[in-house]
C-alpha cells in the first residue's frame, strides 16, 4: 500500500517539536505492559516500561528478519538477511526488558534487550536500517533507503554493532546483535556449527519519549473485558497523539484517530476521548482541513532536506485526503452531545493547544470550511459538485491503496455518508450553545447554512450510487467470478435466485467515475451509513441485502465480511481486487466493528417496520457468527483467506509473496470491539 501525498508543513508544527525537544526528562512512568501476538509467520513481542515503548517482531520463512519498531519519532530499526534455502523459524528466548543506555556522546538512549533463537546454523546479514520507521517500510517493500542513511557495522568478538546519529546531528539509533554459546559474527554472517543460533538484540532510540495515557485513565468501568484488545489499545495511546498501528504506522493518522475515537467513545474516560480531538485539532490545516498522517523525526529531516527547507525535523502535515475532513464534527458532537461530554466542553475548547490557538477556535476553523467546501452541490447537486479525490491522486478515503476506489473519483463514504454527518453534526453544535463563545456573527450565519445543505446532500448524492443489474446478469456474473476465483457459487446462487425473485440486483457502488458513472464493486462502506446516518427503509433494506448475502454475491464468508467484491465489474478489475490486494476482496477488522455499531444504531430506531427490523436481527446474527470465528485475529489490521475442499479459512495478510503488503499485528481502529457488550454497541442511539 502507498500512502503518498500532497505535504505542506505548517506553522503549528514548528511549535508542537519544540515543545516536545525541550523536555528535560521522560515521562512519568506508567504501570508496565507487556504482551506478544504470533500471526502468519511473524511473532510480535510489545513492551513499555518507563521511557521505553518498543514492538519486536521476528519474521520466519525464507526472507527471516528482525525489526523493531519505537512509537518515539516514529523511529526503529530492522535487520535483514539474505533469502534462505528452506524455511527458518525463529523464537523469543527471553521477552523484551527495557532499557535506558547513551550514546557516544551521553546523550540518553531507550529501547530494548531480548533474547531470540532460530532453527539454522547460518544467517547471512543483508541489511541493517536504522531511521524513521518509514524508511523502513519503504525497504521493506522497495528494497532501498535514501542517501546518508546506511550504517557500516563494526564487530567486536561476537557482537555486531550498528550505530548512527540522526541526520540533522540529533541523537540517533543503534542496533547490536550478539552471538551466543560460541556462535562467530562477521560483517556478512553469523554462523553455528551446531545448526542453531542464539542470539540477545539490543535496539535502541534517542527520539524523545511520548507519554503514555496508562491504564487508570483509558477506558471507563463499561468496556469489554478483552485482554489482548486492551493491551493493544493502551500501547497505542499517548497524550499527544494515538498511534494508527504497529509496526509499520506508528505515529498519528486523523482518519484512524476519530473513527477509533467514535466508536470507543462509550468506553473511553473523558482524558483519553480529550487527546486525541485534540491531537486532530493541533494538527489542522490553516483553512480548518484535518491531517492525514505526519511525517516526523528522520523523515522529516529527509523531506524538509529534499524539499529546501535544510536539514531540520519540522514535521510536515499531509492534508491530501478527503473523508478525515469530515469526520472531527460527528466525533465532537457524539462526545459532547451524546456521551456525557457538556459538562468537558468550556475548559476543553478554551484551552490553547501547542501553537497557542484556542481548540475553540480551530474547531470552527474545520465547520466553516465543511459548510463552504459543499455549498456547490447544495446550490447544484450534480456529479461535478460532489467532493472528490484532490487534482493527481488515485487515493482520498481509507482505502487508500491505489486501486482501492477502484480508478473512482468521487467516494460513496465521503459524498453519501460522511458529508451529510458533518453538516448534521455542525448543525446541532451550533445550536447547542457551546461554540457560542467562537463565532462572530458572520461565521454563525455561515454555519446556520449546514441544515439546509445538509437536507439536500441526504436526499441527492445517496441516489447517484445505485447500481442495478438485471437478475439473469447478475447471476451470470456471480456464477463465472466464483470459478475464476475458485469458490463454490451453489449457496450465494441460491441465496441470490430467492432473493431476486426475478428482479432486478441493487447495490451502492463504491465509487463514480469522473463522468459521475458508478464503479459497480459491492462495498463494505455501507456500515458507515448505518452508523452515521438515518437511511430510509429501502436505502437499508439495499444495503443489508447487499452486505449479507454470501460472497461472491455478497460480502459475507465464514472468515468475516469482505470489504470489496468486484463480481460485477471487468475481469481486469476483478484481478486488481484478490485476496491478496490490500483493498481487495480482503477482511479489515475495524469494518466489521463499523457494521456492528451501524446494526446496533439501527435497530436503535422507532420507526422501522417488523420485518426490516427482523431482517436487520437475522444480518446482526450472522455477522457476529463471523466476527467470532476469527476472534485471535481480531486485533489485526486485516486478514485475507484461501478455500479448499469447501471451505473458507482466514490468513493472516503479508504471509505469502503475493500479498500487496504486511498487516499490522496491532491496529488503533481493530480495538474498537471494546465499545461491544454481547453483541450490543454502547453508543447505540438513532439519529438525533
Amino acid at each position: 500500500m502507498t500512502r503518498i501525498a500532497a505535504l505542506v508543513v505548517s506553522l503549528v508544527s514548528i511549535v508542537v517539536l519544540a515543545s516536545c525537544a525541550t523536555a528535560k526528562s521522560p515521562p512519568a512512568a506508567p504501570p508496565h505492559l507487556r504482551f506478544q501476538i504470533d500471526e502468519g509467520r511473524n511473532i510480535n513481542s510489545f513492551l513499555r516500561e518507563g521511557a521505553v515503548a518498543a514492538h519486536l517482531l521476528l519474521r520466519s520463512g525464507t526472507d527471516p528478519r528482525i525489526l523493531v519498531a519505537f512509537p518515539a519519532g516514529n523511529s526503529g530499526v530492522g535487520l535483514w538477511f539474505n533469502k534462505s534455502d528452506r524455511p527458518v523459524e525463529w523464537t523469543l528466548s527471553q521477552s523484551p526488558t527495557g532499557v535506558n543506555d547513551k550514546d557516544a556522546q551521553g546523550r540518553p538512549l531507550h529501547g530494548i534487550e531480548a533474547e531470540v533463537s532460530v532453527d539454522t546454523g547460518t544467517l547471512n546479514i543483508h541489511e541493517a536500517v536504522l531511521s524513521s520507521v518509514r524508511v523502513l517500510r519503504d525497504y521493506q517493500t522497495l528494497g532501498t533507503v535514501p542517501d546518508g542513511i546506511a550504517s557500516a557495522p563494526s564487530v567486536t568478538g561476537n557482537r555486531i554493532v550498528w550505530a548512527r546519529s540522526r541526520l540533522d546531528g540529533a541523537p540517533g539509533y543503534r542496533l547490536s546483535i550478539e552471538a551466543l554459546d560460541g556462535a562467530q559474527v562477521s560483517k556478512e554472517a553469523i554462523t553455528s556449527a551446531d545448526g542453531k543460533l542464539r542470539l540477545k538484540v539490543v535496539a535502541l532510540t534517542g527520539e524523545t519519549p511520548l507519554t503514555p495515557i496508562d491504564n487508570t485513565s483509558l477506558l471507563t468501568a463499561t468496556a469489554a473485558r478483552d485482554a489482548r484488545a486492551r493491551d493493544v489499545l493502551t500501547f497505542l495511546s499517548y497524550r499527544e497523539k494515538y498511534l494508527a498501528g504497529s509496526w509499520r504506522f506508528d505515529t498519528y493518522f486523523g482518519r484512524d484517530t476519530m473513527m477509533s475515537l467514535t466508536l470507543l467513545t462509550p468506553v473511553l474516560q473523558h482524558l483519553a476521548i480529550e487527546s486525541g480531538i485534540g491531537s486532530v485539532l493541533t494538527r489542522l490545516a490553516p483553512n480548518g482541513e484535518v491531517a492525514h498522517e505526519e511525517d516526523i523525526g528522520e523523515f522529516a529531516v529527509l523531506r524538509n532536506s529534499k524539499e529546501g527547507r535544510g536539514a531540520v525535523d519540522t514535521p510536515i502535515y499531509d492534508y491530501g485526503m478527503i473523508d478525515d475532513d469530515f469526520m472531527l464534527a460527528p466525533l465532537t458532537a457524539s462526545w459532547l452531545l451524546d456521551n456525557d461530554g457538556r459538562s468537558r466542553a468550556a475548559k476543553f475548547f478554551a484551552e490553547k493547544n501547542a501553537a497557542g490557538q484556542r481548540r475553540g477556535d480551530a474547531l470552527v476553523k474545520n465547520l466553516i470550511w465543511i459548510v463552504e467546501r459543499t455549498a456547490a452541490f447544495a446550490s447544484d447537486p450534480k456529479p461535478a459538485n460532489l467532493v472528490g479525490l484532490k487534482e493527481d491522486r488515485m487515493t482520498g478515503q481509507w482505502r487508500d491503496s491505489e486501486e482501492g476506489l477502484g480508478r473512482g473519483r468521487y467516494a460513496y463514504d465521503v459524498n453519501a455518508v460522511f458529508v451529510p454527518a458533518a453538516l448534521e453534526a455542525i448543525d446541532r453544535l451550533v445550536k447547542s450553545g457551546l461554540i457560542d463563545a467562537y463565532l462572530s456573527d458572520t461565521q454563525r450565519r455561515t454555519l446556520q447554512k449546514a441544515r439546509d445543505q445538509h437536507d439536500v446532500w441526504s436526499r441527492r448524492a445517496p441516489p447517484m450510487f445505485v447500481v442495478t443489474v438485471p437478475a439473469k446478469q447478475a447471476q451470470d456474473q456471480v456464477a463465472a467470478y466464483a470459478v475464476a476465483i475458485g469458490v463454490d457459487p451453489r449457496e450465494p446462487l441460491a441465496t441470490l435466485d430467492s432473493g431476486l425473485r426475478g428482479q432486478s440486483l441493487t447495490f451502492n457502488a463504491l465509487s463514480l467515475d469522473g463522468n459521475g458513472k458508478p464503479i459497480p464493486i459491492m462495498h463494505s462502506d455501507d456500515g458507515f451509513a448505518l452508523l452515521f446516518t438515518q437511511p430510509t427503509p429501502a436505502q437499508l433494506q439495499r444495503s443489508i441485502d447487499a452486505i449479507m448475502r454470501p460472497f461472491p454475491a455478497g460480502l459475507m464468508t465464514p472468515v468475516g465480511l469482505l470489504v470489496a467484491n468486484p463480481a460485477f465489474t471487468d475481469r481486469a478489475t476483478q484481478s486488481r481486487f484478490g485476496n491478496d490486494a490490500y483493498h481487495g476482496t480482503v477482511v479489515w477488522s475495524w469494518q466489521q466493528a463499523v457494521l456492528a455499531a451501524g446494526l446496533s444504531r439501527q435497530l436503535a430506531r422507532t420507526d422501522l417496520s417488523a420485518e426490516l427490523r427482523s431482517r436487520l436481527r437475522i444480518a446482526k446474527a450472522q455477522l457476529w457468527k463471523a466476527i467470532d470465528a476469527t476472534n485471535a485475529l481480531r486485533s489485526s489490521e486485516l486478514w485475507s483467506w484461501s478455500f479448499a475442499s469447501g471451505q473458507y479459512r482466514p490468513e493472516a495478510f503479508g504471509q505469502h509473496n503475493t500479498h500487496a503488503d504486511e498487516s499490522n499485528a496491532a491496529q488503533l481502529w481493530s480495538t474498537v470491539f471494546l465499545s461491544f457488550q454481547n453483541g450490543e454497541w454502547r453508543g447505540a442511539q438513532p439519529a438525533k
